[in-house]
């Protein structure tokens, strides 16, 4: 048993105490006897302390001599040197000894931040290694002001724990409590967390909980049972949580940490279909609640689900989860049909029509139920009841952008009209929007698939890179297959970073995502969309329409056209009426010349309309 008297913010782990020295507790029940190793320094020795093991299959011991940026690690039974499962920082990587941080030593600034709700919200998806030229989290603060500026709300940051090499997604982290040291140190993370409250900023963090990296993955050594094989898994063994409360304890303690020591305003769940767990209680829920509990503010929770299962989003009393929001793929699928009329592998049951972007607006997934061609299989759960803040729309994501021979932008293989139109679709629908760094400013660089492992392994990765695109027959041209950029090349890594000059040089991008932003924020009605079901009516076979009907404020009209000019003479759509004693005024378009548009015919709210084609035109309802 742990001594009193000993403070402890976490079960396991190395804790900083008060009076000097640290105290270090371990799970590690497959081995006879654990020691604390501190690692020689300068031509002192190394020097080791025997580890008490409690009943449970713990080990503790008090380091006398621990202070912050100190290393330690483990011998286990007395033949091999690992680093802390549990390990705050690993400042040479996750095969190297682990450093003492002490997580009080930060002053934050940011006691009166007001948290994230589940509307209202504008996120942006980072990866901290290519946001900026210089890939660290202090660089990356730098640049807070400006997504600030032009009406971002909350940082999504890919997963940041440590992982092997010099470069890499993230999605294959080891040390799940040590960020990654590439990016700077733990305080750096804590800066930039703080620098964007100070800017009215939200930042969650996106964490994998369904499988741990190949590579620097030394759970098993100190418990088999960190790990199960009666689950399948997509990326590597599943996790236990199942087992002893120990391993399960391990991730949910982990999402409280990063909320309770690190401020972030929240988490985005990977991959939730391979977090499969028959317990009573779902350890999702389990770690929904857990990271609520470390706040002392709203935190916002988002989960990828590749089957859709919005049991997710849905309350406790309801079964539920507890969730705020769900990745929508069958959005982006759709959108990208639209956009680009290419229909192959897992787009192939999209067909971008004007009915599918409505049903998308108005209640999520397409896909509630119903049979699914590609799988063979019905896909996804009912959705008609939720509102449509309970689902995240984006055209893009580091998934989707990097899922092409090229890693190409989707404003890169579309026509400048469609792209602008299906942008204001995005960013005027009622879901809540997401975009993928760089794409305010259409960003010509690349998002690839990359990452830095060992040769053997590192051609493991490239194969399986080939193999998972050849689902898309276009990608099996051995032309392309010899030209898609190796994942472990660096050039590849390099080759993804963003130039943050192009918010010049591609002024006119940036100010339709600026002008839409801004009209979201500032609308009343647009402010609140997450919370209303728009009405919709196909117009054209390629044209839509959505209204929010707003009696207090206003109703808003929003009429997308992917098709030629369309001629609304007769206008037979009652939707299109302009509410009781009021008329309709444009207030904005997507053909500004601003925007690089060829500019808008005159709207007469008394008579007949012509909407361009291949645009988007915004309205509002006004007295008389």
């Amino acid at each position: 048993m742990v001594k009193t008297g000993i403070a402890r913010r976490l079960t396991v782990g190395a804790e900083l105490q008060k009076d000097g020295g640290a105290h270090v507790r371990v799970w590690a029940p497959a081995c006879r006897q654990v020691e604390l190793v501190r690692p020689g320094v300068e031509g002192t020795p190394e020097r080791s302390r025997p580890m008490d093991r409690e009943d449970d299959g713990h080990f503790h011991v008090l380091d006398p001599e621990a202070r912050s940026g100190g290393r330690y690690w483990f011998r286990l039974d007395g033949d091999r040197l690992r680093p802390d499962p549990a390990s705050r920082s690993q400042p040479d990587g996750p095969h190297q000894p682990s450093a003492y941080v002490d997580p009080a030593a930060f002053e934050w600034t940011d006691r009166s931040r007001p948290g994230v709700q589940p509307v209202g919200q504008v996120v942006y998806e980072m990866h901290v290694g290519t946001f900026t030229p210089e890939g660290t989290w202090a660089s990356a603060a730098r640049e807070l002001p400006e997504l600030a500026r032009i009406g971002i709300t909350t940082i999504e940051m890919m997963p940041i724990c440590e992982f092997p090499g010099r470069f890499g997604w993230g999605y294959d982290g080891v040390d799940l409590y040590a960020p990654a040291h590439i990016y700077g140190t733990p305080d750096d993370l804590r800066r930039f967390v703080d620098r964007a409250h100070a800017l009215g900023l939200g930042v969650i963090l996106d964490v994998v909980y369904n499988h741990l990296g190949p590579d620097g993955n030394y759970l098993a050594e100190f418990s088999p049972d960190y790990f199960t094989d009666k689950y399948t898994n997509d990326w590597g063994r599943a996790i236990n949580f199942e087992g002893p409360a120990a391993a399960r304890d391990f991730f949910v303690q982990n999402a409280r940490y990063w909320i309770e020591e690190f401020h972030f305003d929240g988490l985005r769940l990977d991959a939730t279909q391979d977090i499969k767990d028959a317990s009573p209680r779902n350890v999702i829920a389990e770690i929904v609640a857990a990271a609520r509990s470390a706040s002392p503010v709203p935190i916002y929770i988002v989960a990828e689900n590749e089957p859709q299962q919005t049991v997710l989003v849905r309350t406790a009393e309801r079964g539920g989860y507890g969730v705020d929001a769900l990745w929508n793929d069958d959005g982006h699928h759709t959108a990208v049909v639209a956009l680009t009329g290419r229909r192959e592998a897992y787009y192939r049951d999209y067909q971008g029509t004007a009915q599918e972007l409505i049903s998308c607006a108005r209640f999520g997934y397409l896909y509630q139920g119903q049979w699914y061609s590609w799988q063979r299989k019905r896909r996804g759960t009912p959705a008609l009841d939720l509102l449509p803040r309970a689902f995240v729309a984006y055209l893009e994501n580091h998934d989707q952008v990097a899922n092409s021979a090229f890693g190409r932008r989707l404003h890169q293989s579309a026509a400048p009209g469609r792209y602008r139109a299906l942008t204001a679709w995005l960013l005027l629908g009622p879901a809540t929007p997401m975009l993928f760094q760089g794409q305010e400013y259409s960003s010509s660089r690349p998002f690839l698939y990359f990452a830095d492992h060992n040769p053997e392994l590192a051609r493991a990765v490239r194969r399986g890179r080939v193999e998972f695109l050849a689902q898309f027959p276009s990608l099996t041209d051995d032309r392309v297959v010899r030209a898609i950029p190796p994942p472990g090349d660096e050039a590849t890594f390099r080759a993804s970073k963003l130039d943050p000059g192009e918010r010049t040089r591609h002024h006119e991008a940036y100010a339709l995502h600026s002008d839409l932003l801004a009209l979201r924020r500032d609308d009343p009605v647009m402010a609140r969309a997450g919370t209303i079901r728009p009405e919709g009516a196909v117009l054209g076979p390629g044209a839509l329409m959505l209204r929010y009907i707003d009696p207090e404020c206003g109703d808003r009209l929003l009429i997308v056209n992917l098709d030629c000019d369309l001629d609304f003479s007769p206008a037979r759509e009652p939707l299109l009426a302009s509410p009781f004693e009021s008329r309709w005024r444009l207030a904005w378009s997507s053909e500004a010349p601003e925007y690089g548009g060829q500019g808008t015919p005159p709207l007469d709210p008394d008579g007949p309309w012509l909407v361009p084609g291949s645009s988007a035109i915004f309205l509002i309802a006004e007295p008389r």
